[in-house]
């Protein structure tokens, strides 16, 4: 049973979902920032999440289009071309509108078979490694660093921001998405699943991937602990139609925050 919030370090848990087939897969708030903390005794797999590597000049593809819909926005908030760092940048959806635009892009990839795949299509710079492990030989510092959908499935949210500012500029952007706890999807399945009546779906032996789950509010506690101001949040669905009432009304069940680095006291 887990005891401590994983962001916080409060004791003050709630068991707030129980997933699996057998509802034996335990979701606990935390009653202090409402971070969901997946308790990591019941078994992660993120393995799932292998992707085919899709041609970033595959424009049609929805891999791609949603890139770029993250793109697009980063270019709205961030003009000004410079250098990137995508993390878990997969099969650079990302890096070739970035690249096409004029930045100077970079990507890195756990998988070297990804990043070998990437390399050899696109010719993009590709450091392989485990980002929560990465030292930075070179000290190289960027004017954006993204993460994608990777924040939900790292254990230790603190350090994966304290990279993302070691890896930042003084004032430099962080584009992050993510799935969005206060949407109302999740709390649809959350009431399902407590219930039930979703779980028969999955296989005996299936385990989740995202062990940290996030809304605003959780969010703003990490970037408060870790040196960061947000600047905008925005939650968004794969309904494109659908967006505009959701940049108004923020209960879509993706999130997508630019956030900067605070200067330095």
């Amino acid at each position: 049973m887990l005891t401590e919030c994983r962001l916080c370090g409060s004791d003050d848990l709630t068991l707030w979902m129980r997933d699996g087939r057998h509802s034996n897969l335990d979701y606990y708030r935390c009653g202090r920032c409402t971070l969901w903390n997946y308790d990591l005794d019941c078994g992660t797999d993120q393995t799932q999440y292998t992707e085919t590597y899709v041609s970033p000049l595959d424009t049609e593809h929805k891999y791609n289009r949603d890139n770029r819909q993250s793109f697009d926005f980063l270019q709205k908030h961030a003009p000004e071309p410079g250098t990137l760092l995508d993390i878990g940048c997969g099969s650079g959806g990302l890096l070739y509108p970035a690249r096409e635009a004029g930045w100077q892009v970079r990507g890195m990839e756990l998988s070297a078979e990804a990043a070998n795949n990437i390399r050899e299509d696109q010719g993009f710079d590709v450091i392989v490694g485990n980002f929560l492990d990465y030292e930075n030989p070179d000290n190289e510092q960027y004017d954006v660093v993204v993460l994608r959908h990777v924040l939900e499935h790292l254990p230790d949210s603190k350090l994966a921001m304290t990279k993302i500012g070691d890896l930042l500029k003084e004032g430099g952007l962080s584009l992050l998405e993510f799935p969005n706890t206060n949407s109302v999807s999740y709390s649809t399945k959350r009431l399902l699943k407590n219930r039930g009546l979703k779980n028969k779906k999955f296989s005996e032996d299936w385990r989740p991937g995202h062990v940290n789950e996030f809304c605003r509010e959780s969010f703003e506690y990490l970037l408060e602990q870790t040196g960061f101001e947000l600047l905008v949040w925005r939650t968004y669905s794969n309904k494109q139609f659908a967006n505009a009432f959701y940049s108004l009304v923020p209960v879509a069940s993706k999130a997508r925050a630019l956030v900067r680095k605070k200067a330095a006291a």
